[in-house]
């Protein structure tokens, strides 16, 4: 059998194809490719029984009919989120449907710190002066973190690791989460509500999954109530933040940092070259304009070890297929 994959880029082709080798010598292979799947693009998995989707597919209701008319029966998503995938109807269509539980959780939370640290110290302002021999330090000035307070949401294992960082720097922590974290408590963590994690933080990183009660948490009301001189990092799901709110946030003036790995209207436009595109998102547009944000591509998780073990898993998940089994990956068993 030949699996497809959409979406590969050029670093994780050559770890997929090793991988779909030493675990099935040559029984079943892979073909990839570099453009993601969605309404266009579903009609060339025709024939392929098994097609492996990126984390920017776009799996509603229509392209998994067109995937099933096609003769497609399983998905194997390369990412931990699903929210991209309609499970409802992958059900009715008896199609099986898995994803990548578990990968490296200090890639997005070093990720995370970097963005942070990156709008804290204005680090890209610094290079791009530099490039131009400018080596003035006016509106440069950053702060000490040791000593003021970091707020994260959503304190899983990506949380944790992300508070472990911000505890070695010395700051103080405070949570929000539907239970707490004895590892994060451990570290002095307080727990409170969102509303007083939002107006305290002087550090604010998101870590919470993208479903209907998380999306915009942090709305109007909640970018108000943060500190002007606030550092806001995403790097979880763009739907998590309103974006046009945080716009009208940035064009007043106010806070001294956001960093975002991701953005709610990202589908189509990140992964993707637009450089000689005129660009049709003006909110994105003028986002990316402010000085003190600083905007990436979902490339938080883009690690040798975090891609190796998304590989490693993808691999499982099909074979767990062909043999008719389910794991903790499971979304859709076989037969819905």
């Amino acid at each position: 059998m030949e699996i497809l994959a959409f979406g590969v880029t050029a670093d994780e082709k050559p770890l997929l194809e090793r991988a779909f080798e030493e675990h099935f010598q040559g029984r079943h292979e892979i073909r990839c490719l570099d453009v993601f799947l969605g309404e266009d693009t579903a009609p060339i998995a025709a024939g392929y029984e098994v097609v492996s989707s990126s984390v920017n597919a776009e799996l509603h209701g229509r392209v998994l009919r067109a995937l099933a008319a096609g003769g497609t029966r399983m998905i194997a998503q390369r990412s931990t989120g699903f929210n991209n995938i309609d499970l409802d109807v992958a059900r009715q269509l008896r199609m099986t449907v898995s994803r990548v539980s578990y990968y490296s959780p200090y890639s997005v939370a070093e990720f995370a710190w970097t963005l942070a640290m990156a709008v804290n110290r204005r680090i890209v302002r610094a290079s791009n002066r530099t490039r131009d021999f400018d080596f003035r330090l006016n509106g440069l000035m950053g702060r000490d973190l040791r000593g003021r307070t970091a707020g994260v949401l959503g304190t899983g294992r990506i949380g944790e690791a992300f508070t472990r960082i911000a505890h070695g720097f010395g700051m103080k922590l405070l949570g929000w989460d539907l239970a707490p974290n004895p590892a994060c408590v451990e570290l002095g963590m307080a727990y409170v509500d969102k509303d007083e994690l939002f107006a305290s933080a002087d550090l604010i990183s998101l870590h919470v999954p993208l479903l209907e009660a998380t999306h915009h948490i942090v709305d109007a009301a909640a970018l108000k109530a943060m500190r002007d001189d606030v550092v806001l990092v995403n790097s979880s799901r763009g739907g998590l933040i309103d974006t046009e709110a945080l716009v009208a946030e940035l064009r007043a003036g106010r806070f001294t940092g956001v960093g975002l790995d991701v953005y709610e209207a990202e589908a189509g436009v990140f992964f993707t070259d637009r450089s000689l595109e005129a660009v049709e998102d003006d909110t994105l547009a003028r986002l990316v304009t402010f000085p003190n944000v600083v905007v990436t591509s979902h490339q938080a998780y883009y690690t040798l070890e975090a891609v190796g073990q998304i590989v490693d898993a993808t691999v499982r998940n099909v074979a767990d297929y062909l043999a008719e089994r389910r794991s903790e990956n499971t979304l859709v068993p076989p037969g819905g």
